[in-house]
């Protein structure tokens, strides 16, 4: 197995000439030169004293420059170590003491500030457009051979979102890279014909590690976008063949009336992932476009480890098929035994895409693995008969109402189909008879239409008495983080004290 490194200095001797990133303002980046920037960027974290095993923190605007960073740092052994723009003060002063980073890249203007965040032994630089910024203008040294990394040395650390306590640093080893990298091309008949249109962040696994990844090693382009707008990428869609995003692009997407079979002919792939797609909008996609979303299921800590297929049913509500070489199992939650098909458990996997690791804590990195080596994914899910794997919620969003189970997703596809509702979600707040009750945050396309009982009617007859919501709240949006997922702690700790009254116990009726 070649590295991600080594995959690109294949790349750039067959494509060299090639632009690898087109910005919307027409500046195009090769391959060749991106190769020579990275070695330059080598040369100026060389000077940084950055060796094997040291962290390069990044928290910059998304710029092309930046995956030539990445680059610089995995090929001198170093640990990449992307930050959500989004952070700031204390949050940063945690990923600073806990990762302990030789540098930290920051934009233009920001290093000051943060320095004052920063220890003894931290480098706070600067990186800009074009190659502005304080990272670049610093005397370079000459850049070091690259390091002979071993396959299973860590080659990045991705941050958990950390909704409940402190963010965990999953540790992805070279090989985790790499792997999945090679996996998924195969899968997606990804090559250096394709062109991306990138629209994710890139201090994600999904705009990094899985985008970015795929292009780089193949050959293939990419519009770099460093912000969403649905005019833009539907007007890039006659010149491009991939689009890589979340579910929130292709709703907005279908509410642009540009959107036509006719502007999506060039294209060959949809995928979507980071967070559930709604049948609905897989449906609808489908009859606007004539294409069929590929969905697929990942995380931070697995890369990703399973997907619809690119040839056959790309079926709507499923992430598909286990990914070649991963094991994905479907177990009990106390016992880690796998259940039979049909039944919902917690889904654990195993594979060359698995962490190593989660940084600076080892016992917490034990408590997430089961005595076989597999990784609990804390997702719940269940296989069909033709095996495509149907994610039911997190096991942490299960309610547990009178010392019954229930599935969140089940009662929000449900009161989806109502004509006005736009999205919802289904939490599990505090009831002083049955421990917890569910209650139904819904989004209405027209807030004019907010009638509880009406929702809660089309339900009832469709739905278990215990798992009928004990209330309907409705609010013009989901929190969302900024891939798109749900945020139910935060919905949890709004609507905490919304049955705290005593309720009539539920029935228990189907």
């Amino acid at each position: 197995m070649r590295t991600v490194v080594q995959m690109f200095e294949d790349a750039v001797e067959q494509h060299g000439d090639k632009a690898l990133t087109i910005e919307p303002d027409g500046r195009r980046l090769s391959y060749a030169e991106v190769r020579a920037l990275r070695d330059e960027l080598a040369g100026a974290l060389t000077s940084l004293g950055v060796r094997a095993g040291d962290r390069v923190a990044v928290r910059t605007e998304k710029l092309p420059e930046v995956i030539a960073l990445y680059l610089a740092t995995l090929q001198l052994g170093g640990i990449y170590l992307p930050l959500n723009t989004a952070y700031t003060g204390n949050e940063l002063q945690y990923f600073i003491d806990d990762a302990r980073p030789a540098v930290f890249v920051c934009a233009p203007g920001e290093e000051e500030r943060l320095a004052e965040h920063g220890s003894g032994g931290v480098s706070f630089v600067s990186m800009g457009p074009h190659g502005t910024g304080t990272l670049l203008a610093r005397p370079a040294a000459r850049a070091a051979e690259p390091v002979e990394v071993d396959l299973d040395a860590p080659a990045a650390i991705l941050y958990t979102s950390g909704t409940t306590g402190r963010s965990k640093g999953a540790v992805l080893t070279h090989r985790n890279l790499a792997s999945n990298c090679a996996t998924l091309t195969e899968a997606w008949e990804f090559g250096s014909e394709d062109v991306l249109i990138h629209a994710l962040p890139i201090f994600h696994i999904h705009g990094l590690f899985v985008a970015v990844n795929m292009v780089v090693t193949t050959g293939a382009g990419m519009h770099f976008l460093d912000t969403f707008d649905a005019g833009t990428i539907i007007d890039l869609m006659p010149c491009s063949t991939v689009l890589m995003g979340v579910p929130t692009f292709y709703t907005r997407l279908l509410k642009h009336p540009g959107l036509t079979a006719e502007a999506t002919r060039n294209m060959r792939l949809f995928v979507s992932g980071s967070a559930p797609l709604s049948a609905q909008t897989h449906h609808e996609w489908k009859a606007r476009t004539g294409h069929a979303i590929l969905e697929r299921y990942g995380m931070t800590e697995t890369g990703m480890m399973c997907s619809n297929p690119y040839h056959g049913e790309r079926r709507a509500g499923t992430v598909g098929l286990p990914l070649e070489g991963i094991s994905i199992r479907v177990a009990g939650r106390e016992t880690n035994a796998e259940l039979p098909t049909g039944e919902v458990g917690v889904i654990q996997v195993s594979g060359p895409n698995v962490f190593g690791e989660y940084w600076n804590m080892p016992e917490k990195t034990v408590e997430e693995f089961t005595e076989d080596g597999y990784f609990v994914t804390g997702d719940l899910g269940v296989f069909d008969e033709d095996g495509y794997l149907s994610i039911v919620g997190r096991d942490k969003d299960l309610v547990i109402s009178g010392g019954y189970n229930i599935y969140p997703k089940e009662i929000e596809d449900l009161i989806d189909e109502h004509p006005s509702v736009r999205e919802s979600a289904v939490v599990g707040v505090p009831h002083e008879d049955l421990g917890e009750a569910p209650v139904a945050v819904v989004v209405l396309d027209d807030p004019a239409d907010g009638d509880p009982e009406e929702i809660l009617g089309s339900i009832r007859p469709r739905l278990a008495r215990f798992k009928q919501p004990r209330a309907v709240v409705f609010r013009d949006e989901l929190p969302r983080n900024v891939m798109g997922k749900v945020q139910k702690a935060e919905l949890r700790r709004e609507y905490a004290e919304l049955l705290g009254r005593p309720q009539a116990p539920a029935g228990t009726e189907g």
